[in-house]
Formats: structure tokens, sequence, C-alpha cells
């Protein structure tokens, strides 16, 4: 359990979201609002988000669309108990389960997660490559940014083995790995849809969300880019009403 000196509680959604999380290591931000903003959900259905942290991503979503069954899922059990309180403080019913999602059928089985039963996954996966991203000496942190070279295939697996024929994961990467995010989506996915994030205006992206249906069929869509900031670093209008919580991306529409 962490020490409560050792967090902040912090707003989201314009303040309607209040997350505590650690002062150091992993903490949410603009990454777990924009998934949360391009993950399309509906009353009833059952949405999984894989390495929920403190459930940032997750409880964004809860927080948008009524009766959904959300389940948080993460490795480390302090962060767990943490999305556990945060679902708790917020008021918005969820399932928190630890475990590695890098595990095998039968881990998965084991917490009761069977094959073929989510609706709809969200997921960030650490994807900071270790060969060119020097690591934290926070143990907690490089296991939330580094990736090793089996991670995103890892995961795409996992989610491909929990979605419903027809279910969605959404994600989101690094803009330079758009071309590994393509090949690990090729076997089992389609109908993929991807949506640059700009820094700032005029320069490359710097993360991708990927929208993709198990089993699609349509052909690959670009989108049109999100720029967080103008050329002189201010947030621009569309960033802060998808980060307020006031505008979905248009993945979340489709």
């Amino acid at each position: 359990m962490t020490d409560s000196a050792e967090l902040t509680e912090d707003g989201f959604l314009g303040g309607r979201l209040r997350l505590r999380q650690p002062k150091s290591g992993h903490r949410a931000g603009h990454d777990a609002m924009l998934l949360a903003a391009a993950t399309s959900a509906r009353p009833g259905d059952r949405v999984v988000e894989f390495g929920a942290g403190v459930g940032a991503a997750g409880l964004a979503v809860a927080s948008r669309v009524a009766a959904i069954a959300l389940v948080l899922v993460e490795i480390d059990p302090d962060l767990a108990d943490l999305a556990r309180g945060n679902a708790a403080r917020n008021n918005l019913p969820a399932e928190v389960c630890v475990l590695d999602i890098a595990s095998g059928a039968d881990a998965f089985a084991a917490v009761r997660f069977f094959p073929d039963n989510a609706d709809a996954v969200l997921m960030n996966p650490p994807f900071n490559d270790a060969s060119r991203h020097r690591s934290s000496p926070d143990a907690a942190r490089q296991i939330a940014h580094v990736a090793t070279a089996t991670t995103l295939e890892a995961w795409v697996h996992a989610a491909r083995r929990v979605l419903k024929s027809a279910g969605v994961l959404t994600m989101i990467w690094r803009a330079d790995g758009l071309a590994d995010v393509l090949a690990a989506l090729e076997r089992g996915f389609g109908s993929v849809v991807v949506l640059p994030v700009h820094g700032k205006a005029g320069e490359p992206a710097i993360r991708i969300l990927v929208r993709a249906v198990k089993g699609g069929r349509a052909p690959l869509a670009i989108y049109p880019g999100l720029m967080l900031n103008d050329a002189w670093g201010v947030q621009s209008p569309a960033a802060q009403a998808v980060l307020s919580g006031q505008q979905l991306l248009p993945l979340a529409t489709l």
C-alpha cells in the first residue's frame, strides 16, 4: 500500500474525475485522456483497460458512458489498489485485476478472465524503445514506459484473446512505431483507423491513436491529426475540448 504522503490528488476532465496517484513513477496525464476520448463504448458493454495504472483512462470512459462493466487490469498491486480506490472515490463501479498482460491464457483463466467476453479493450502499453530510452531508476516507471521486443505483440495478442468477434481495440503508441503497430494487428484485426497526435503545430506527430476491429475487413484509414499546441506552445482549442471531456475524438464515434 502506498503511503498517502507519497500521493497527489489530481483533477481530470475539467476536474470532474479526481484521481490519487504516486508523486513519482508513472503518472496519468494527457495520453490517458486522449485514449479515453478515442474509445467507443455503449451502456452494457464490457470494457477492459490493459495496463490501467491508477485507472485514469478506463474511469474516464466510465464517467462518460453509464452502466458499462469496467475491468481495470494492472501488473503493479499498489497501482491496482489506487485504481480500486479511485473508482470508489468517483462512484464508478469497476473490477480491478492484478495480472501481467504478457501472461498466457492459463493466467488469465486463473483470475476468471475468459476469451471472447469483452466488447472493448483500451490500452497504453509501455512504448519507449529500450535501445533509445535511458531507463529510469524507478522500477515502476521503467515497467510502465519501456517496451521489450515482444511487448506490443503480447498485448495485442491478449486483446485479441479477450475481445468478442467485432470487438474494438483502441490503443495509444509512439508515432514512429506505426509500422510495428500495423504489423502486430495483421493477425486477427482489421478496419484499422489511425489518428496522429502532434505536440506542436507544424511538427511531426508524437503519438498515434489506433482503433482496430477483431475480424474487421475495412481498409486502413488515417484521420487528420490532433494538434495539442499551436506554433507558440499554447494549447489548441481542439485539444482543450478533448482533454476536458467536452469533445470526443473521431475514433470514438465510428
